[in-house]
């Protein structure tokens, strides 16, 4: 269920603030934000997957951490992320 290195590489070349940038918080976000659509199509199927459904758990947290951090930092580049890649904002 990971993401294969040409999306992946994909996506953080969307997010990247800079050259080379692979670990700032909007890169972070949209890479959690594919894992975690990964994980929901999968468990549409799997219901009964239990193991994997606490890893969407914990993913989403991470997630919704590392919006609340982004916010709090940089308010521009956090509307920018979440219209990209249509999460709400609380």
């Amino acid at each position: 269920m990971a993401l294969d290195s040409a999306k992946k590489a994909e996506i953080i070349s969307k997010f990247a603030t800079a050259e080379g940038d692979t670990g700032s918080a909007s890169v972070q976000i949209a890479l959690l934000s594919a894992r975690i659509s990964n994980l929901t199509k999968h468990l549409n199927v799997f219901k009964k997957d239990f193991s994997s459904r606490l890893g969407l758990t914990k993913l989403v947290g991470q997630r919704k951490r590392l919006m609340r951090y982004l916010k709090k930092t940089n308010y521009e580049l956090y509307m920018k992320t979440i219209n990209e890649l249509g999460l709400k904002d609380k």
